[in-house]
């Protein structure tokens, strides 16, 4: 099929008309049971009502106003985030990319501002995925984000995944700061043990860095706590997050503490569109339901559930799911039959997975499924398992 779209996605011939709660339904009017939640996005699902309300009101207000003037729907979605983290000041964004970006410039900013421009260098790590501008293709590092577009950006040090002693090597009078993701997503859910980042934390304070936490995919309820650090008892300097902030609306911030963030005054840095009145109501919705008394509680129970009920599957399917990954509502599945061919076996099953490195498939569902949805999910992945052993059955058969 011509599409006058950029052919820069191997997109499914498939497309949706709407969706409510954790299902999509198709032009054709099949519905789909969604744990892909568009890559992380739909944290409270399709056509929640509050998030719609809030769309609405506003959308008969008022859509967009510049950042040369006060928004105060921003500024209360800022105190709300605030209140709720480490940090001292956000900084609104479009995406998850622009966040990182405003982070990178930040790290850079305060050690030049503390008397050290020299020290510029972040040092990351292998697997990671942190967007796809120019800085933060070379921030991730992987070779298939940067064929073609080089020279790559200067100041980012990869050490491998989990190698400390590498990455106390790694540290130099250049480095200005670590950055990493709590879980690694696009990588493939790989968890950092907390004591990884508590030890991130030490050699940050230790050699005068600062330390980023890359919660794009992690943040505002995936993993059971509102930020998956929490977990760890460590706290950042700057943070990234987006995806589930909006909903589904374009929306991503950038917090940091006073301290970090002491060299960006006015003229640093900016936006046109972020922190605009329609994506403060929308932002303010979401904290309003994820906030909510019991709200993170079910979805670590939730979580829990899915994990164990998968575990079990693995069990039944030896052959073609290896591990079970993650945290929350952020779980990976290691397969032992190519990733994309399993998706397309969910698909063909009426569920969206969506698949990531090292082989993995990831389960990003809306926060608000509960066990009926988890029940679904796990039956159409018992189908698409016993699809894909046949499948292995036939190519034996074949080879023989």
């Amino acid at each position: 099929m011509n599409s006058p779209l950029l052919p820069t996605y191997a997109r499914a011939d498939l497309a949706f008309q709407e969706g409510e709660g954790a299902w999509l339904t198709a032009t054709d009017g099949t519905r789909y049971l969604d744990f892909g939640g568009g890559i992380a996005v739909a944290s409270l699902g399709y056509s929640h009502p509050h998030l719609i309300a809030a769309l609405a009101e506003q959308g008969k207000k008022l859509w967009h106003t510049s950042n040369l003037f006060r928004i105060p729907e921003g500024e209360r979605l800022a105190q709300r985030l605030v209140d709720a983290s480490f940090a001292d000041y956000v900084f609104f964004t479009n995406s998850g990319a622009e966040a990182m970006e405003c982070a990178i410039k930040m790290a850079r900013k305060y050690q030049s501002a503390c008397g050290h421009p020299e020290k510029y260098r972040i040092v990351t790590f292998e697997g990671a995925f942190h967007g796809r501008t120019l800085a933060t293709v070379a921030a991730g590092g992987q070779q298939k984000y940067l064929e073609g577009f080089g020279p790559k950006v200067e100041g980012f040090d990869q050490v491998p995944f989990g190698d400390h002693e590498a990455l106390k090597a790694a540290i130099g009078p250049e480095t200005g700061a670590i950055l990493i993701e709590p879980i690694q997503g696009e990588g493939g859910i790989r968890p950092v043990p907390p004591q990884c980042l508590r030890g991130l934390r030490q050699l940050c304070d230790e050699h005068g860095l600062l330390l980023i936490f890359d919660e794009v995919q992690t943040g505002v309820g995936r993993t059971g706590k509102l930020f998956a650090h929490e977990w760890s008892g460590v706290t950042p300097d700057i943070m990234a997050v987006a995806k589930g902030i909006g909903g589904g609306f374009p929306l991503g911030a950038c917090l940091a503490t006073k301290e970090a963030a002491k060299g960006m005054t006015a003229g640093t840095h900016g936006t046109t569109y972020g922190g605009n009145p329609l994506a403060m109501a929308v932002g303010n919705a979401v904290l309003d339901v994820v906030l909510a008394q019991g709200f993170l509680d079910k979805v670590e129970k939730t979580g829990l559930l899915l994990k164990q009920r998968l575990a079990e599957l693995r069990d039944r399917r030896p052959g073609i799911i290896e591990e079970v990954r993650g945290e929350g509502l952020m779980i990976g599945l290691k397969l032992k039959p190519n990733n994309g061919e399993f998706t397309a076996a969910a698909r063909a099953e009426k569920l969206l997975v969506i698949p990531a490195g090292d082989n993995v498939v990831r389960l990003l569902p809306p926060l608000i499924i509960g066990e009926a949805e988890v029940s679904q999910a796990i039956a159409r992945l018992d189908s698409a398992c016993a699809a894909m052993e046949a499948k292995e059955t036939t190519k034996d058969g074949a080879k023989a």
